[in-house]
């Protein structure tokens, strides 16, 4: 009978081999597990996420758009000394081993037997980069020999040099930047190719421990950790030891850490949509796009602050947004591109310039008048400013009301326009006809308005910018680009002019297209009429001392205020007004509106044209000149107290004579032809630093854009009105 003590050393020895039986068969499973999950070489693609970068005109990074914020670079532009430092301190014999290495293996199976877990990775870069773009990071055996698997099947499709670059390009170096070139950015504020060897020793060092070794938080590990992969490339040769002495004496030299913001942000956020519409998300935050735009980055920092720095400090609404809000959109009327874009104060996401549909006040007026020139009226053609009633289908009755409560008598249209009289561009629409002015308006790309249903645009409050739906700035800055491009209407805003995929392919180019929508003649005779709106009329707070043409526009309780106006260069259209479109613009006992958005278009052009050659309308063929009194509108003689010289399109010029003041000699022979005026003196140059400016705070101005009284252009749609007046003088 065997002894106590032999039957106890038979039985640790059956438990040890069943032991070692669990372990093997456990460890011949995960192999034969990993075994049916080998990777083919067809699947071994690396497709890391990459950074989507937007630029502006002039090639300036505006934005970038990403998952991981990685800029890939090819392995020439990465500096030896880098590619040194890192295969010192992450893999000394990645030049020798085929995707693993046994010595580097067993010793970090050592430590981990002696701790009993995984606690050093022993993996050499190929590894790594196997664990980072096709598995997970869990600390796990299973894990670990798929790794070794990946491994293998990169080293066999993949040189050495192609399996450096992928690594330096995926790698995470913390603060979100992936891949040497964003670490490089982030941390020096230089690329790649422009760090020397401390900088690049530093970024070697990183991967290990991003936070921890991070120079923003911790610079004492960070120098430690550099100066550690300074000696380990001195003892494999790469460096000489003065090399190492001297780029470890090196202090810090860091670039600041800034938030991540875009400039721009509302511009962005416009072209990221029309990526995301056009491409999906992963392509676009992860496909590294090239997006070239139109903006202008020095155009846009002119927009931003005029506008930001000139809307009054309103109370935090209840969404925490500060009101007044206000929006600023800038185009270049010959290419259609977008160049600035500001859609309110920066702190949301909802873009004013495109997204708010609010009304229009007598900026709509443009429209009216450029239906009237283009069926023949002209800019002496009188209209009587004067009460008069209209009949509504319920059988009330509107009277038109001046924002000044006066009457003025029978005026020119130039002047009408100039100081935005209210009652002759309601009698003008009466003759010109409702949907003549709607389809000018359509013409020129007003694509808003409502024709059918209850209620609709179809009255004559449309003249006073009261309609149901409203328009958006982009809309109207467009709209009134068709008269700075002397009648040509774009078929669209650019924002995105080219995008470029990851490999250099151009997967799309755009360009506007062009239809003539109205006579040269029409555009440059309403383009002089605008003028006059800024150089003597309600616009005078947009003088920039260079020809320029543009329209106020101011809604009833000044809920909305507009200026929307052009250069043969530029066009930009200015919005102010509260969220909550029942709240006047009423701030410190001043009532806001057209004439503050008029100084702060004024303001952003004189920053974004600085520079610019001045260039005055081209004038077409066929505009002539006579002198006319503006009394009359008709032929000034030398009687007339006033004369003015106007401009005609050629065959609509007046061809009689004022008959208000004539010589008692006349007067006695009516066939008598009266002798012509002589021509006016020239009118003074504008001003080089523009007309009036704002009003001193608790003083609104004399003339501050017009209030369509009575029209109705608040939120509340108007009633449809007749077009047959009742009582007019």
């Amino acid at each position: 009978m065997a002894s106590p003590r032999l039957r106890a050393s038979h039985f640790i020895a059956y438990t040890a081999l069943l032991t070692v039986c669990i372990l093997v068969g456990s460890l011949l499973g995960m192999v034969a597990g990993a075994l049916r999950t080998v990777p083919r070489l067809s699947d071994v693609q690396f497709n890391p996420k990459m950074t989507t970068t937007i630029y502006d005109i002039n090639g300036e990074v505006i934005a970038r758009l990403y998952k991981e914020n990685r800029i890939p670079v090819t392995l020439d532009k990465i500096p030896q000394y880098l590619q040194d430092a890192v295969v010192a301190i992450e893999d000394e014999r990645f030049y020798e081993h085929h995707g693993i290495d046994l010595r580097a293996i067993l010793r970090a199976l050592v430590m981990d037997i002696l701790h009993r877990e995984i606690v050093q990775g022993g993996s050499t870069i190929t590894q790594q980069l196997a664990k980072n773009v096709f598995l997970s990071h869990e600390r796990t055996w299973t894990r670990k020999l798929n790794e070794v698997l990946w491994a293998i099947q990169i080293e066999r499709k993949y040189s050495k040099q192609e399996i450096l670059e992928t690594y330096l390009n995926e790698i995470y170096f913390g603060h979100g930047a992936y891949g040497v070139e964003a670490a490089s950015q982030l941390y020096f504020g230089k690329h790649v190719q422009e760090l020397d060897l401390a900088e690049a020793a530093l970024l070697a060092g990183l991967p290990r421990g991003p936070g921890y070794y991070s120079p923003f938080l911790n610079p004492q590990a960070a120098l430690e950790r550099r100066n550690l992969v300074l000696h380990r490339m001195a003892e494999l040769g790469y460096i000489t030891p003065a090399q190492e002495k001297e780029a470890a004496a090196e202090p810090l030299k860091l670039a600041e850490l800034k938030p991540s913001q875009n400039q721009a942000p509302y511009f962005v956020d416009y072209v990221t949509q029309y990526l995301l519409d056009k491409y999906g998300e992963a392509e676009t935050f992860a496909g590294g796009l090239k997006v070239y735009t139109g903006l202008d980055l020095k155009m846009q920092a002119a927009a931003e602050e005029a506008l930001l720095k000139n809307l009054p400090a309103g109370k935090v609404d209840q969404n925490g947004l500060q009101q007044p809000q206000g929006a600023l959109v800038a185009i270049d009327p010959q290419t259609g591109y977008i160049k600035a874009m500001v859609g309110g104060r920066g702190t949301d996401k909802f873009n004013r310039a495109v997204q708010a549909f609010r009304q229009p006040g007598s900026a709509i007026k443009v429209f009216l008048y450029t239906a009237a020139i283009d069926r023949g009226y002209t800019p002496a053609s009188i209209i009587e400013d004067s009460p008069v009633e209209y009949e509504l289908p319920d059988g009330r009755t509107w009277s038109p009301q001046n924002n000044d409560g006066l009457f003025r008598g029978p005026i020119t249209l130039r002047t009408a326009l100039e100081d935005s009289i209210n009652v002759v561009a309601v009698k003008l629409l009466d003759q010109v006809g409702v949907g003549t002015m709607i389809h000018y308006a359509k013409l020129m790309g007003i694509n808003s308005l409502v024709e059918r249903g209850e209620p609709n645009d179809r009255h004559l409050g449309l003249a006073l910018g009261g309609i149901v739906k409203g328009v958006t700035p982009l809309e109207m800055a467009m709209a009134y680009s068709v008269l700075a491009n002397q009648g040509v209407r774009l078929d669209r805003p650019l924002a995105v002019i080219k995008v470029v995929s990851r490999d250099g392919r151009v997967l799309e180019e755009n360009r506007v297209k062009k239809t003539i929508v109205l006579s040269e003649q029409t555009a440059y005779v309403v383009t002089d009429m605008l003028r006059g709106v800024i150089e003597r009329g309600t616009g005078k707070a947009a003088n920039i001392g260079r020809p320029a043409a543009g329209k106020t526009g101011t809604t009833t309780d000044y809920t909305n205020g507009w200026f929307i106006g052009y250069t043969p260069d530029l066009v930009a259209a200015v919005w102010i007004g509260n969220d909550n479109q029942k709240e006047p613009l009423t701030y410190g006992g001043v009532n806001y509106g057209s004439w503050q958005a008029a100084y702060i278009w004024g303001q952003f052009m004189r920053r974004a044209l600085a520079g610019t050659p001045v260039r005055d309308f081209v004038r077409p063929a066929n505009i002539v000149t006579a002198n006319i009194d503006p009394e009359s509108g008709l032929l000034a003689t030398s009687q007339c107290p006033n004369v003015r010289t106007e401009i005609f399109i050629q065959g609509t010029e007046p061809t009689e004579y004022c008959p208000l003041h004539q010589s008692w000699w006349q007067r006695w022979w009516p066939g008598a032809k009266p002798a012509p005026a002589p021509a006016p003196a020239p009118a003074p140059a504008p001003e080089e630093e523009g007309g009036s400016e704002a009003p001193p705070p608790g003083k609104a101005p004399s003339s501050p854009g017009t209030v369509s009284n009575q029209a109705g252009s608040g939120d509340a749609p108007l009633t449809p009105l007749p077009t047959r007046p009742l009582v007019s003088p």
